[in-house]
């Protein structure tokens, strides 16, 4: 490659400024906030065994995710627990209104994505996926757990 660039960080944070600006329409038409659907997206593959590590997964400081779990529980789309192995912890998961949410949200952002790829070729846009997955899984397991 030559010429200039912008770095990938300065890259990365104009493309997920706008991405999460298209987005958020989607999910207000929905009644989610942001935040919620990162939480809903999250306990979409089990439950998370303690609400420190629901933290770590979606990048929030508990202090802070406390609240959406709240708003949440509040509207009947997941459920806290206590762990029967430890009574501290609390186990977080998904109710059936949760995941179909969840789901819905996925769909309607889905559709969004398609619409904003659409300008490129099928092969361009399949090679871009793929790369941005791989290099986000690539980083997350050198950064290790949390």
């Amino acid at each position: 490659m030559t010429g200039q660039r912008h770095d990938l960080g300065a890259t990365f944070v104009r493309l997920s400024r706008a991405v999460v600006a298209a987005e958020q329409p989607v999910l207000d038409e929905l009644g989610v906030e942001m935040w919620d659907y990162v939480v809903l997206s999250a306990l979409r593959d089990g439950p998370a065994h303690s609400q420190s590590r629901l933290a770590a997964a979606t990048g929030r400081d508990t202090t802070r995710l406390i609240p959406i779990l709240d708003r949440l529980e509040a509207r009947g789309l997941l459920r806290r627990t206590p762990d029967p192995a430890d009574r501290r912890n609390r186990i977080v998961e998904l109710t059936d209104s949760g995941g179909e949410l969840a789901a819905s949200c996925q769909a309607a952002i889905r559709q969004l994505e398609a619409r904003l790829l659409a300008g490129l070729p099928e092969d361009e846009r399949t090679a871009f996926i793929t790369t941005l997955e791989r290099l986000a899984e690539r980083i997350a397991a050198q950064r290790g757990p949390h």
